[in-house]
């Protein structure tokens, strides 16, 4: 019993034993992920959004990007700030 909800496709799920979920097929599908694979959980708002591992990493990158400039190197900033401490001991 599927239906278009928010942009999406909506379907009941039971929580099982344990508290668990089964992700039907079709949505499994469409995240690219098998059984065995790791995905994401984020509580939002009051609701659950599971994505997988890649799209997890994906989001969190664009997140950074609205804060970084382009051309920034968060890694070479903290290596040069870590040397500056290291030069005033």
């Amino acid at each position: 019993m599927a239906n278009r909800l928010n942009r999406g496709v909506a379907q009941r799920l039971r929580v099982g034993a344990a508290g668990r979920l089964v992700l039907p097929q079709r949505f499994r599908k469409s995240l690219g992920v098998k059984p065995g694979d790791e995905v994401v959980a984020v509580l939002e708002e009051g609701r659950v959004v599971i994505m997988s591992r890649e799209r997890a990493w994906k989001s969190a990158q664009e997140i950074v990007r609205r804060y970084v400039p382009q051309g920034v190197s968060l890694a070479d900033e903290l290596i040069a700030e870590r040397r500056r401490e290291a030069a005033r001991e």
